[in-house]
């Protein structure tokens, strides 16, 4: 069991690494058997990917398709064709690199994640699931180990727009879709092109279920259960589905100083009450699911007018969409209420829904034994946040391994993860890979 007991550090050396390096990047002292990831490696390559993108006032910003962009992921072909990957761009930007298995005939096992960033993002998001997948391939090489399967290394394009490379992938991205704008001001079509891919044929890229023997992704937690319960590694269950909904609700604009309270049709007092509503059918269950307001806005906002409109957001995530659909269900029954009482009108307009993706049983097990055979804790966890292994599950059996985010902070400079916890996590990895090439 690996245990976060400081040390000096000491001339001792195992494998070339000290005892302190051994117990900071997550080595074993005690088995010499096991594959083992190189931490330090990682963390280094976390280090020169972050220099990409940055912009004048020094912050982060390898959005996809900018500049940051395409200098980013062309450091990481070098890295790949340098590892024998001989990596390629397919037609919606993905870059993909392929090692041989031992039998052509079956099916790669595919691994990986994303690199582009949010504006003013941190350097773990994505990256450290693509880092670990090359350093993945790289211990294999080192150590002259060939598996069954082909291995397939995935880097997905505009994870963080929209999930767009891995929609591609699993046959969902739509010609209305390409024609929107992503943060970078391109249109997806024109970002993808500024890639190396073609819109014109994304159809190319598809790949049929059944295509690939199983989808793994590492990932930071982008949340603060596994530090709070000092816990090592998240065995992701599933990602969320979400119903997203504007909510328009109708009341009479009217003077702020001659019209009595008790003659008000307030849309903005309605919208307070619907708000500690969504909160109260929220938590009237148990479970894990969640419902947010996030945008409420007040028209005409002028503060000597009684707002006679207001527009504001929706959202409701779990892992079971029949609970999303009571859920939202109980929402519209006490807007009725509150409409009633207010004499306002409440309008819900559907934006739109994504459907849960369950991850598969057998891997979620392979993680979980490969974790504790290493001598990390575990916990089995939902992701609330969306991925590109959410359209994976729709071409091959699909799983994610969450490794602990420090304050639980994520999509800020802020976002940290401890070099041990990021060596940890690239461990069960590597492991989960080897037991599913035995299957």
């Amino acid at each position: 069991m690996q245990r976060r007991t400081f040390i000096k550090q000491s001339s001792l050396t195992v494998m070339g690494a000290s005892v302190f390096d051994s117990i900071l990047y997550g080595n074993s002292l005690f088995n010499k058997d096991i594959l083992q990831v190189n931490g330090k490696r990682i963390e280094s390559r976390i280090f020169e990917l972050a220099k990409f993108g940055v912009d004048e006032q020094g912050r982060g910003y390898r959005v996809a398709f900018t500049q940051g962009d395409i200098e980013g992921r062309k450091w990481f072909m070098e890295l790949m064709k340098s590892l024998g990957l001989n990596p390629s761009i397919d037609a919606a930007g993905n870059i993909i690199g392929k090692r041989n298995g031992k039998n052509a005939s079956l099916k790669p096992i595919g691994f990986g994640s994303h690199i582009d960033m949010v504006p003013d993002g941190g350097n773990y998001d994505g990256t450290l699931g693509s880092l670990s997948a090359l350093e993945v391939i790289e211990v294999l090489n080192e150590n002259k180990v060939v598996t069954e399967h082909p291995l397939e290394v995935v880097i997905f394009a505009n994870e963080e727009g929209g999930t767009i490379g891995s929609k591609a992938m699993a046959g969902l991205l739509t010609d209305e879709i390409l024609k929107k704008k992503s943060q970078s001001g391109l249109t997806m079509a024109e970002g993808l092109k500024a890639i190396g891919g073609n819109p014109d044929n994304v159809q190319s890229c598809t790949r049929k279920k059944g295509d690939m023997h199983a989808w793994l992704e590492l990932h930071i937690e982008q949340g603060g259960i596994l530090e709070n319960e000092n816990l090592q590694i998240g065995v992701v269950e599933g990602i969320v589905g979400i119903m997203d909904f504007e909510v328009t609700i109708e009341g009479i604009a009217n003077h702020a100083g001659s019209t009595p309270m008790n003659m008000r049709k307030d849309a903005l007092l309605a919208a307070s009450k619907f708000v500690i509503a969504v909160n109260e059918v929220i938590n009237s269950v148990p479970g894990k699911q969640v419902g947010t307001v996030g945008k409420i806005t007040p028209f005409p906002g002028a503060s000597n007018v009684i707002p006679g409109k207001v527009v504001m957001s929706l959202e409701i995530r779990d892992l079971s969409f029949e609970k999303i659909e009571m859920l939202v269900g109980e929402v519209k029954k006490r807007a009725e209420q509150i409409a009633s009482v207010s004499q306002t009108k409440i309008i819900f307009e559907p934006l739109f829904q994504i459907k849960p993706a369950l991850a598969t049983e057998a891997l979620q097990e392979k993680i979980d034994n490969s974790a504790k055979a290493l001598g990390f804790t575990t916990k089995f966890m939902q992701s609330g946040a969306l991925h590109d292994s959410q359209n994976m599950s729709l071409i091959a059996p699909m799983a994610m391994i969450f490794v602990p985010s420090v304050g639980g902070i994520s999509h800020s400079p802020k976002e940290f993860t401890k070099a041990e916890d990021m060596t940890n996590g690239a461990n069960v990895l590597l492991q989960t890979i080897l037991n599913v090439d035995k299957s």
